[in-house]
């Protein structure tokens, strides 16, 4: 690593380890008098089919300036024994010519396995694309409409060029064509490869997928191979508040279909979204790995439909101006909306943050949120991992070791926190994620090497339910 990268990664660990750490900003107060204050406890809220778990990882900041972390998980409901709801699917397959062989072979298979899956209240049509597109329309998955379904996939052949945005409008066509009374409205997405045809711009296939979402059909997005846009298919997912799948091997297709048709046929909300309030004195840092956008003092967030049992995690950095010693400050206000698909309405529950001043540093530290700080540690990780990926992909190696060294310090810091235990497959993970890139040495085990460290950066960011 040349001293350049040498010292701008040392300098953003040792700030990355102030926030673990819960250091004050430079230009804080720090006091001496004891404080006997007692701990903030995490909220829980429910007023339906999700529950939102909120805490902070400084329940205790001292007077002047603080970073402090909120960090927010929402779950999904168990529903012991409930029936699945009928689904009605659309699955749209990349069969252009780089899709010829084995991964065709097992595209086709999976989509079978599917066809076996659904039952006579379930509909699904059939879509592949290469430079044009080809569907079976949407069909009740009654027996003999299996059979046709079946031999429709039979027929798939490879050709062409990759035409994503037609396959996706023709998904959107059937899908809401037999619409009807369906709550669970949903296009499946597999391509292995750049879209060369049609809508080429990632804006312009990005505003396709905004504009089936905003008609209440879900997209997901599966990716096989090397040669994909991870950024695009992940962005596919997000904007259509679905869940996104890497695979190395196309023989996993079937079981990443499967996957996400149980996540569909157990939905129990959908239009999700959380919001904080900040009250005067507090800022946003950032709100990491998801969308945010910030009107005045309210940063709202959107979230993935939720299916029983799901959980997503949020966490946001913001910066705190603690007063007196001995006195509270209000954090934030949380508010979560939604539809709840169980009670067929909408459902807002909310929750409030707020930290107790100390004088004393050492009580600040004591009392900091082993789980918070894990989990705000995982989300700067993740931003890590993504700063690593994206120098691989450009060559620079080394710089992208530096960006994973600073993570396992990273988590070195939390487990001084939390415990070892608690950090422990963190720190596998970075391990195995430094022996990908040493030993990427070709364009396809850098483009794999880059593809998993973004999958990973998801699931640290808190996109636990929807990445696959």
């Amino acid at each position: 690593m040349n001293k350049t990268v040498a010292f701008v990664s040392l300098t953003a660990g040792l700030a990355l380890t102030a926030l673990v750490l819960g250091l004050p900003h430079v230009g804080s107060s720090p006091r001496h008098a004891a404080n006997p204050a007692q701990p903030t406890p995490p909220a829980t809220a429910t007023n339906g089919s999700l529950t939102m778990a909120s805490r902070l990882s400084h329940p205790y900041i001292t007077p002047g300036s603080t970073d402090l972390f909120v960090t927010v998980d929402i779950t999904g409901v168990e529903v012991p024994g409930a029936r699945r709801k009928p689904v009605n699917l659309a699955v749209v397959i990349d069969r252009s010519g780089s899709m010829s062989g084995y991964k065709l072979q097992q595209a086709k298979q999976a989509a079978r396995h599917l066809v076996g899956l659904l039952g006579a209240e379930d509909r699904l049509a059939i879509v592949h694309y290469g430079s044009d597109v080809k569907s079976l329309p949407s069909l009740p998955a009654t027996p003999s409409n299996r059979e046709r379904m079946l031999q429709f996939v039979e027929g798939i052949w490879d050709e062409g060029g990759t035409n994503i945005g037609a396959g996706l409008h023709a998904g959107r066509s059937h899908v809401v064509a037999s619409r009807g009374d369906y709550s669970v409205n949903r296009i499946i997405l597999l391509s292995d490869g750049q879209p060369t045809e049609g809508i080429t711009e990632d804006a312009g296939l990005t505003q396709v997928v905004k504009d089936i979402r905003s008609e209440g059909i879900t997209v997901s997005s599966i990716g096989v191979g090397t040669d994909f846009n991870e950024d695009l298919m992940q962005g596919f997912a997000e904007y259509g508040a679905g869940a996104y799948g890497f695979l190395e091997d196309a023989g996993q297709l079937a079981t990443l279909f499967q996957k996400d048709l149980r996540q569909a046929s157990t939905s129990v909300a959908r239009d999700v979204e959380l919001s904080f309030t900040l009250p005067e004195g507090v800022t946003l840092g950032e709100v990491l790995g998801y969308r945010a956008h910030q009107e005045g003092r309210t940063v709202r967030v959107p979230l993935p439909d939720f299916s029983a049992g799901q959980v997503e995690r949020v966490v946001a950095r913001v910066t705190v101006v603690g007063a007196r010693a001995g006195s509270a400050v209000d954090v934030t206000g949380l508010r979560l909306g939604y539809m709840d698909l169980l009670k067929n309405e909408g459902v807002e529950s909310g929750a409030s943050l707020s930290a107790m001043v100390t004088e004393q540093r050492e009580e600040m530290l004591a009392r900091q949120d082993k789980d918070a700080t894990v989990y705000a540690t995982r989300a700067m990780s993740a931003k890590n991992l993504k700063l690593a990926a994206q120098a691989l992909r450009e060559g620079r190696k080394e710089e992208a070791k530096g960006y994973v060294m600073q993570n396992q310090a990273l988590f070195q810091d939390a487990a001084a926190v939390a415990s070892p235990a608690a950090v422990a497959v963190d720190m596998a993970e970075q391990k195995a994620v430094l022996q990908d890139y040493e030993q990427a040495d070709s364009d396809e085990a850098v483009g794999t090497a880059v593809k998993r460290s973004k999958a990973r950066a998801m699931k640290s960011f808190g996109k636990l339910g929807s990445t696959y």
